[in-house]
């Protein structure tokens, strides 16, 4: 990410200097008194060319902050910067009529909206961006930095003296353009040869309740710890209850790698008590392959499986794409991007799918969606990895309850049968057993091995 962030930066540095061959190009612009922009102005010849390259500048300075990884404080400098790159690209989208101050003539015949517009937005991205290396250097305190803070600084005042003054406006803007440029590729050089720490990553976030035997609960797709509070709660009054979050998920922080089945059934090994004492496992959804995986891997550790709403593994191979993709995601969950896509949509989400609130704004934070992109794009590899463990491994004899909600019973009632285990629908649960009827969640636990016998 930080290679991909220092190109975009770059590349934003380059295009945004397009307007050096303008001085060859555009003799109709004085290089003296005229503004960069008024390359691009509607009268000029190569304005298509120019109006191209400072939306591109705008669009790739917008990617590298983007693309940057996200340290918390110093989210204003990113902000100014990224609004920058917004209004670069508005100044292009509304070009000059004519060039304002190289031509006597411009704005006898009345001056468009969309002239005003890019005055106001040009002005308003110098600013930002100001505002941005300002910020910025306060951050990083390096020498180079606020020298070029400062600099550029000179040379916006100078370019506003020579504006009013009514002389000298192009050299004044030309040097202001260029430190922010060097700036940009400053920004970049920072990103590739400071030495930083990988951020974000460390141990998953774990919830102990309750004594007695254990119980470990694996939440589906995108689920965090406190959707099974109701579930911890009645079952804490006679078990152990271990509740944990998945990498990326919950509280637990993001992982370097993606998640495979191999990986999961080494966390519930991990999280379960030590022989001789047995386990029962709650699963739900795709977690229920990893119960079942880790029941045939582990047979001694499994007191008990209760499956709830198993996913179907099919027989589709896996993408290579999909695993390419799947390798970027956790560096992409740390980034500005993934926050402001997180705080965007994710709240919304969880209450269409989930339905209850989310107390501590897990779902605002940019290694949830990406975490469960993440596992979406390793389900195919973890299905044929499943397949390959129960040609090799048989399920050991232990008591299988598959609980499932409203008609969809197809899946777990061919799971209840392969695993000789016992079928429970629950034709009054819309979506989610766990938080609209735990109750039955809470009896398939308890239920002496008796209960759980086929028939």
């Amino acid at each position: 990410m930080y290679v991909l962030a220092a190109s975009a930066f770059i590349v934003a540095a380059v295009l945004g200097s397009a307007w050096i061959t303008g001085q060859f190009t555009t003799p109709g612009v004085d290089k003296t008194h005229g503004y960069v922009t008024e390359l691009a102005a509607r009268d000029q010849p190569w304005r298509r060319l120019f109006r191209v390259t400072d939306a591109l500048s705008g669009v790739a300075c917008l990617l590298g902050v983007a693309l940057m990884p996200r340290v918390e404080r110093e989210w204003p400098g990113w902000l100014a910067l990224s609004s920058y790159a917004l209004l670069t690209l508005a100044a292009a989208v509304f070009p000059l009529d004519c060039a304002a101050l190289s031509d006597p003539a411009c704005g006898r015949q009345g001056l468009s909206p969309g002239h005003h517009a890019h005055l106001l937005a040009g002005a308003l991205a110098i600013g930002a961006v100001v505002v941005a290396m300002v910020l910025l250097a306060a951050r990083w305190r390096t020498r180079t930095a606020w020298l070029l803070t400062w600099l550029t600084m000179l040379a916006t005042a100078l370019t506003g003296a020579a504006i009013a003054a009514g002389r000298g406006a192009g050299l004044a803007h030309r040097a202001q353009l260029t430190l922010i440029a060097v700036w940009l590729v400053y920004v970049a050089l920072r990103l590739l040869v400071t030495d930083r720490q990988y951020s974000g990553y460390g141990t998953p976030h774990v919830v102990e309740e309750g004594d007695g035997p254990a119980v470990l609960i694996t939440a589906g797709p995108a689920g965090a710890w406190f959707h099974w509070d109701a579930v911890a709660g009645e079952l804490a009054g006679s078990r152990r209850v271990i509740r944990f979050d998945r990498p990326g998920l919950g509280l637990s922080p993001r992982s370097p790698a993606p998640p495979t089945l191999y990986a999961e059934v080494a966390r519930l090994a991990a999280l379960a008590p030590a022989h001789p004492e047995q386990v029962t496992v709650v699963a739900h959804g795709v977690s229920c392959w990893h119960a079942e995986a880790f029941a045939r891997l582990h047979p001694l550790c499994v007191a008990k499986l209760v499956l709830i709403d198993p996913a179907c593994p099919d027989g589709r191979r896996p993408h290579a794409a999909a695993r390419a993709a799947g390798r970027w995601l956790p560096a992409f969950g740390g980034t500005w991007a993934a926050t402001a896509l997180a705080r965007l949509a994710g709240p919304a989400a969880h209450r269409r799918l989930a339905g209850v609130p989310d107390p501590l704004g897990i779902y605002r934070m940019g290694k949830v969606p990406t975490a469960v992109a993440g596992e979406w794009l390793a389900r195919r590899d973890m299905a044929a990895d499943l397949r390959r463990i129960r040609e090799d491994k048989p399920f050991p004899d232990v008591p299988v309850t598959v609980l499932c909600a409203g008609d969809r019973a197809g899946c777990a009632e061919r799971l209840a049968g392969d695993l000789g285990g016992k079928l429970i629908r629950l034709p009054h649960v819309a979506r989610q057993v766990h938080i609209e009827d735990p109750r039955a969640i809470v009896d398939a636990v308890l239920a002496v091995p008796e209960a759980c016998d086929n028939g």
